[in-house]
C-alpha cells in the first residue's frame, strides 16, 4: 500500500523518455506531425520574404533619400543624386567593365534600377507575383554579381580585388533565395498569395502567380 500511495503522489510529473520502446503512436498523430512541420517551414519561409523585402526596400529608400548609409547624405535620388553613378562608374573589374561605365549615371539605368529595387521589395513584402520577382531579381543579382567579378583576385589597375570568394557571394545567395520562395508559395503565410492566386488574370497567367 505505501508503495502505490507513493507512485500515486508522482502521477503528476513524469520525465520524458527516450527509449525506443515506447508504445505505438496514437492515430491520427502522425499527419498532425506533418501539419506542424509543414506550418513551421511556412513560417520559416515567409519570415525570409518579408526580410529579403526589406532588404531591397531600404536599398531603394536609401538611394532615394539618402539616409547617410550606403547612400551620404544630401546625395540621394531626390537631391539630384544618380543611384547608379557611384557604383557602376567604379566597377574596375569583369568582363563587362566598359559597359558598366557607359550605363553609370544614364537616366534610364537610374529608373530601371530604381523600379526594380521598388518593385522586388514591395512584391517581396506582400507575397505576391513571386515567380516575376524571382526571375527580376535574378538577373539584378547576377548583372550585379558581374560588375563584382567574385572570380577576379586583382582589380583592373593590378590591386587586390579582396574577393573572398571566386563564386558564391551574397549576390548568388540572395537569388537562389528568390527562387526558393517562389518555389515554395512563400507569399502564402504572412502575405497576400493567396488572394492574388484568386485574381483572374492571375489564374490565367501561372507566371503571375
Amino acid at each position: 500500500m505505501a508503495v502505490d500511495q507513493h507512485a500515486n503522489r508522482n502521477n503528476g510529473f513524469h520525465l520524458p523518455s527516450f527509449r525506443r520502446n515506447h508504445p505505438a503512436s496514437a492515430p491520427g498523430s502522425a499527419p498532425a506531425a506533418r501539419t506542424d512541420t509543414h506550418m513551421i517551414r511556412a513560417y520559416v519561409f515567409a519570415s525570409a520574404r518579408v526580410l529579403m523585402g526589406f532588404v531591397f526596400l531600404w536599398a531603394f529608400l536609401d538611394k532615394t533619400f539618402g539616409f547617410g548609409y550606403a547612400t551620404q547624405s544630401g546625395k540621394g535620388w531626390v537631391d539630384g543624386g544618380s543611384p547608379t553613378e557611384g557604383f557602376l562608374g567604379h566597377v574596375a573589374v569583369g568582363p563587362m567593365e566598359s559597359t558598366f561605365h557607359s550605363w553609370a549615371g544614364a537616366a534610364w539605368a537610374d529608373w530601371l534600377f530604381m523600379l526594380g529595387l521598388l518593385g522586388i521589395g514591395l512584391a517581396l513584402t506582400a507575397g505576391v507575383a513571386l515567380r516575376l520577382t524571382a526571375l527580376a531579381g535574378t538577373v539584378m543579382m547576377a548583372l550585379m554579381w558581374v560588375a563584382e567579378w567574385p572570380p577576379a583576385q586583382h582589380l583592373s589597375d593590378g590591386s587586390p580585388s579582396m574577393s573572398t570568394n571566386p563564386f558564391a557571394d551574397y549576390h548568388l545567395v540572395y537569388a537562389v533565395l528568390l527562387v526558393a520562395l517562389a518555389a515554395a508559395s512563400a507569399g502564402d503565410t504572412l502575405g497576400l498569395g493567396r488572394l492574388w492566386a484568386r485574381l483572374p488574370i492571375v489564374r490565367d497567367h501561372g507566371w503571375l502567380r
